[in-house]
């Protein structure tokens, strides 16, 4: 999901990072060329031009789905050897991907345009490439899951909620890499200790005193290339979810553990029925703890689209874990739906305080913008107890009439609420900005300051996400950061002036 880049400047060239063990890994930040490599190559035309074509396919698809896949391996005890393989009949490291030299390498194959020679300048041809566009047909499928019965209707009536009075609008000192979480070359070495070489996202909740879990998005191993995007050939999970117990997050955040389902090999959480119009995969966009029972919130995403930043959802939903992550299940009741695919509440960003829990929403895609609601926490799951905040009320059954909490665009919403100083913390995707933007308020309906920029996608291209690692503080703001150059996930650390 790329963020186009505004137009700016490089920063002056430098080496690529090295982790401890001696792995190149990836710099998100927009650099001028090496200059000891060569002069690139002219730009070249392409040989060939291919117009996808759709070609409706009539592809079964079994109702019920096959039931969550709840395999999971305990992980074994640490290397001596950190910098060892720790499953070398898994991965051998001698064949793991080095990112190239040059990140825009340019083939030398091709027509060169002419540059005063006098050479003809060659037309690429054109050819229609065949695109299969699956026609789901359901057909009778396995007996699944058990039906669960429905949570009884629960209306509360509207109840005022008014602004409160703006805060100090947050100032942001310093934004700086901290380190690369995922992939090769990264400090946890994802690629080889759990089949992570791609992946985005990395959403982060505290699950229980001194424990984070961070769960990722569409996650690729064994075969997946840097620049590549992922096939179904490459490993392809839907979700994966890791631990960390890392308190000094000012070189970056090690990972202790992911769930597995097999030696050295991180487990899809979510399953997903993986196929186009019906359901290509689901992403988890907040987790939370109540008690000893974990919560995700999760988007199913019937198809990506071809314009960038732009997705169409079944239904964003909520799953639960009683088993500290190892396993999930995903509430049979507790969906939006995302009805002509106008639903408002499609992303969410949920975080409890008090006796309720917070909802953020946005709609599918980077188009839309953040509405709010609200639920006791002893009924999380019960959608018909939501109330949602509509000019200055708490309104029940008032889905799509939530009033935007912000002006403008946002997406990839993350919340917290600071208890040292009793403000809450949003950090978004402002795509018509270009940037990753943090507002403060003191209570959730706001008034929400303006937005000051964290990162911009001029100095980052095409990166993406922003999600607060729940240990950040006033002045010290800890969030992930997604690149889809590298389509790895990086943990960022933006200094701030806190009026505390």
């Amino acid at each position: 999901m790329p963020v186009p880049a505004a137009q700016a400047a490089p920063f002056p060239w430098a080496p690529s990072p090295v982790n401890s063990c001696g792995e190149v890994g990836f710099d998100p930040l927009n650099r001028e060329r090496d200059p000891a490599l060569p002069p690139p190559p002219p730009v070249v035309l392409p040989e060939r031009i291919d117009i996808p074509v759709p070609i409706p396919q009539l592809t079964p698809i079994t109702v019920p789905g096959p039931p969550q896949d709840n395999t999971r391996v305990d992980q074994g005890p640490p290397a001596v050897d950190p910098c060892r393989t720790p499953c070398p009949d898994v991965r051998d490291i001698s064949k793991a991907p080095e990112p190239g030299a040059d990140p825009s390498p340019v083939p030398e194959t091709g027509n060169r345009p002419n540059s005063g020679t006098g050479e003809p300048i060659k037309v690429p041809r054109v050819e229609f490439k065949p695109e299969i566009e699956p026609i789901p047909v359901p057909v009778p499928g396995d007996q699944g899951d058990a039906p669960e019965p429905a949570p009884p209707p629960v209306v509360h009536p509207a109840e005022p909620g008014p602004l409160a009075a703006a805060v100090a609008e947050p100032r942001v000192q310093s934004v700086a890499l901290a380190g690369q979480l995922t992939g090769h070359g990264s400090q946890n070495r994802t690629d080889l200790r759990w089949q992570v070489d791609g992946t985005d996202l990395g959403v982060m909740w505290e699950t229980k005193p001194g424990e984070v879990a961070v769960v990722f998005g569409d996650t690729f191993g064994k075969g997946w290339q840097v620049g590549g995007t992922g096939r179904d050939d490459q490993d392809w999970r839907s979700n994966v979810l890791g631990y960390s117990t890392d308190r000094d997050l000012s070189d970056g955040m090690s990972l202790d553990s992911m769930v597995q389902d097999s030696r050295c090999h991180a487990a899809e959480i979510l399953g997903s029925r993986k196929l186009k119009n019906w359901e290509t995969t689901t992403i988890p966009t907040s987790g939370f703890a109540l008690g000893n029972r974990q919560y995700l919130s999760y988007m199913s995403v019937n198809r990506w689209s071809r314009i960038p930043g732009l997705w169409s959802n079944n239904y964003g939903g909520l799953a639960y874990s009683d088993d500290d992550g190892r396993t999930w299940t995903k509430d049979q009741h507790a969906k939006w739906d995302n009805f002509f695919g106008v639903g408002r509440f499609q992303v969410a960003a949920m975080v409890p305080q008090g006796d309720y829990v917070y909802m953020f929403g946005t709609p599918n895609g980077r188009v839309g913008v953040i509405g709010l609601a609200r639920v006791l926490k002893d009924d999380v799951l019960n959608t018909s107890a939501y109330q949602y905040w509509v000019n200055g009320s708490w309104a029940p059954a008032a889905e799509n009439q939530a009033t935007p909490l912000v002006p403008g665009l946002a997406s990839e919403v993350s919340v917290r609420y600071d208890q040292d100083n009793a403000q809450w913390q949003m950090v978004y995707l402002d795509s018509a900005r270009g940037a990753i933007v943090v507002r403060n308020a003191a209570v959730p309906q706001g008034a929400w300051t303006e937005a000051a920029q964290l990162v911009s996608t001029s100095d980052y291209p095409q990166s993406y996400g922003g999600f607060i690692h729940p240990w950040s503080t006033g002045k010290d703001l800890y969030f992930t950061l997604s690149s889809w150059d590298s389509y790895n996930v990086y943990l960022m650390h933006a200094q701030l002036d806190s009026p505390n």
